[in-house]
């Protein structure tokens, strides 16, 4: 009988990890869709500018060996987080979301 149970506790055990990720990756994509829905939203309502506006700003001001990968967007602070990748580096670009100004460049 404790062979059987620790058998089981292990199964048990091995299946609990197997599916962490998965719940983690439906937590970020579920998070990300709020973002997204928040960051129209404000825009929509005329406090915050678009992204692509954002993005039409902030890029020119990078240096030409930088890569543009994409943005996320944080409701808190309302602000877009640039992502760009410089010599195989990542480079964040935090900007105020209703003015479009630099907030902060983290390397």
């Amino acid at each position: 009988m404790k062979k059987l149970s620790a058998i089981s506790a292990a199964v048990f055990a091995a299946l609990m990890l197997v599916g962490t990720p998965a719940s983690a990756q439906s937590f970020d994509r579920e998070r990300g869709d709020r973002d997204q829905n928040s960051a129209r939203a404000e825009m929509q309502a005329g406090r915050n500018m678009p992204i692509r506006e954002i993005e039409r700003r902030i890029i020119p001001q990078m240096r030409d060996d930088d890569e543009y990968i994409g943005f996320e967007y944080d409701p808190t602070a309302q602000a877009y987080r640039l992502k760009f990748i410089r010599n195989g580096r990542m480079i964040w670009v935090d900007v105020d979301a209703q003015t479009a100004r630099v907030l902060r460049v983290s390397r």
